[in-house]
């Protein structure tokens, strides 16, 4: 699929394994210890990470085929029920209202029993659902709806996460964004309260995610995350996020697709869905157990050195449900067995290795883009009157410096490097405000 869409291997297997984890949903929890009652819904939130010409949305919707093809199935079957349904709707009103008269007469006879009897005696068809796999812009109370009737879990595909993860960002956005942190948990239930609506209680909160965005349009969710505006923890939820290099020459290929790999791809998700919601549990095995401990300390104890910036600490503290949600998947695909060998959890390592290193990437962000900015502030000093406002460069309009944030941020690294100083001037009845001074003699 790379190959034939010219893009990096990691846009594909990242959509790949979201949406497995979908197929698999909530009918088998990962028990990454052997007596506790941890238990993790393995369903995985990911973002591919690329500018608007590294075939992010060709690259995900190739992986997506198998699961669009089920999807597409299930629509067909229910049509045909929801014909069949609306034909036996038919068939039982018309049995109604037999009954309501024949209820009416036995009634006036003096046989309530029987005119009770005779009014339960219709039944009326359920009507059916459609099986849905896949969600791309609903309400969290549509949404809400929707995973009611799929308890299994959905995938939410998003071809631009930015303007979903904005959203979430704003105040306005702080009820559907605990919503969404119940969802990645995905084995809680969550109740809506609302007017028109009544009371909606969703039994199964589990929600896979996957999309595409810019590198530029991540930036401020990042920044909210390192600032602790928004240190909820939700954008590093998003474990498996890969931000590979595009390659700079695009070389023209054109040949058939494998149908035969692509078989054995589809298989894969149909195997997967098969499998029973029967509530089992997957396990370690002794080998696996070993080498998840052992991997499991280490990484708390990275975590809780305070060495790391917060923001990385807490990337690392989800990684055991990453971990145990790929190693089970693997062992899935492989065997079909739930219990976990040290093969697939040592895969399973290997690729969190992999996707460390894209996290990191994407956390210094915000502290490059900002080193960047305050050399391009010492290269222009002369063109700012001194001393200098804040506002006063934002309305410049220089690259990377329009945003009141990025210039905050550019003077943080100019003050942590002594090249200006803050004074704050009093202002009669309300806040100082806040100019600075270049430090000539750090120049």
């Amino acid at each position: 699929m790379a190959k034939r869409q010219q893009c990096p291997p990691d846009y594909v297997a990242v959509t790949a394994l979201c949406a497995l984890s979908a197929v698999v949903g909530n009918k088998i929890r990962v028990c990454p210890k052997q007596h506790d009652n941890w238990a993790i819904v393995p369903n995985l939130w990911g973002a591919v990470v690329g500018g608007p010409a590294s075939s992010k949305s060709p690259a995900m919707g190739a992986a997506m085929a198998p699961l669009k093809d089920m999807e597409r199935a299930a629509w067909r079957v229910y049509e045909q029920e929801k014909a069949d349904y609306e034909a036996a709707l038919k068939l039982a009103t018309i049995e109604e209202k037999q009954a309501n008269d024949n209820a009416k007469r036995l009634n006036k006879k003096g046989d309530k029993e029987g005119a009770l009897e005779a009014l339960k005696s219709v039944e009326k068809p359920e009507e059916p659902t459609r099986q849905r796999l896949i969600v791309n812009d609903a309400t969290i109370e549509k949404l809400g709806e929707l995973l009611n009737e799929n308890p299994n879990g959905l995938l939410l595909v998003r071809d631009e996460l930015a303007g979903w993860l904005s959203k979430l960002s704003g105040e306005e956005g702080q009820g559907d964004r605990a919503f969404y942190l119940e969802c990645y948990d995905g084995d809680g239930r969550y109740t809506f309260d609302r007017i028109g609506r009544g009371t909606v209680d969703i039994e199964s909160t589990t929600l896979a995610i996957i999309g595409g965005i810019q590198p530029a349009r991540i930036a401020p969710l990042i920044r909210g995350a390192t600032r602790g505006t928004d240190d909820d923890g939700l954008i590093q939820r998003v474990q498996l996020a890969v931000w590979p290099d595009i390659p700079s020459r695009f070389k023209w290929h054109d040949a058939p697709p494998d149908k035969d790999i692509f078989r054995a791809y589809a298989d894969c998700f149909h195997r997967l869905a098969a499998l029973p919601r029967e509530g089992k549990r997957a396990r370690f095995n002794d080998e696996a157990q070993s080498l998840f401990i052992e991997w499991m300390e280490e990484l708390q104890a990275e975590a809780r050195s305070g060495d790391l910036h917060p923001v990385i600490a807490a990337h690392l503290v989800k990684m055991p449900k990453t971990v145990s949600a790929l190693s089970l998947i693997f062992e899935l695909i492989e065997t079909g067995e739930t219990s976990i060998s040290g093969k697939s959890l040592a895969m399973a390592l290997e690729l969190a290795d992999y996707l460390r290193s894209h996290s990191e990437r994407l956390y210094s962000i915000v502290s490059n883009s900002a080193i960047k900015a305050a050399k391009l502030l010492l290269k222009r000093q002369d063109k700012l009157p001194s001393p200098f406002t804040p506002r006063q460069i934002q309305q410049k309009g220089w690259s990377g410096l329009s945003d009141k944030d990025e210039v905050y941020d550019a003077l943080t690294v100019l003050l942590d490097h002594h090249q200006i100083k803050r004074e704050a001037v009093p202002n009669t009845g309300g806040r100082p405000s806040i100019r600075f001074h270049w430090n000539t003699g750090a120049m």
